[in-house]
């Protein structure tokens, strides 16, 4: 692989301690619990996004399985679950890895309310960045963070991530303006979790 190849993976499924990470199912359950998520305005606050109602869940997926198929792959999006669940457990939130060429990717992800104050935000970042930089050779992680999400600001400082500085009226949602914090991490800067030598690697 050259400096500037990337891997692509088709069928992604990672395992951490707690969570599982696997690709999206044009499912009625898989549809529920993205509704679950991007349906509730408290959840979906800091998304760059409308809060989205289920028959727009279910465009999205079919959008995210598209994206799966396309050759070079360029966008991860992906479902989380609760490994003690099992295989087919609904998810409880969602994951994005956006390949943005030069070997760099944006990541980012959304939990179900019921879920929050678990450390499963840090679980998930943890789990991207293992397959980022392990399985599909990156160099170079980003994340764009609303200044007002301090929670997701601390999960990426304790992942390692620097911020680089702020963007100001990054994003308009919902008729304002709003700036955002970016953050970035390096391959060399990156520390495996000492406790998972298979964060991020293909699960069977």
């Amino acid at each position: 692989m050259t400096p500037e190849q990337v891997r692509t993976v088709r069928q992604v499924r990672l395992a951490g301690p707690r969570l599982a990470i696997r690709e999206f199912r044009l499912a009625p359950e898989d549809v529920h619990a993205l509704f679950a998520v991007f349906g509730d305005p408290e959840a979906a606050r800091y998304l760059p996004f409308e809060p989205r109602d289920e028959e727009e869940c279910a465009d999205q997926i079919e959008l995210y399985l598209d994206e799966a198929e396309q050759d070079p792959r360029t966008v991860y999006r992906l479902a989380v679950t609760l490994r003690e669940e099992g295989d087919e457990a609904p998810p409880i939130g969602s994951a994005v890895l956006g390949l943005e060429g030069h070997r760099a990717a944006s990541l980012g992800c959304a939990l179900r309310r019921d879920t929050w104050g678990n450390g499963y935000a840090g679980e998930i970042t943890a789990l991207l960045c293992g397959f980022a930089f392990g399985t599909l050779g990156l160099h170079r992680l980003a994340a764009r963070v609303d200044p007002a999400n301090t929670a997701s600001a601390r999960v990426l400082t304790r992942a390692g991530f620097r911020q680089e500085g702020r963007i100001r009226h990054d994003q308009l949602l919902r008729g304002a303006w709003h700036d955002s914090l970016l953050f970035s991490l390096l391959e060399d800067e990156w520390v495996r979790p000492a406790a998972g030598e298979g964060w991020g690697q293909p699960h069977p």
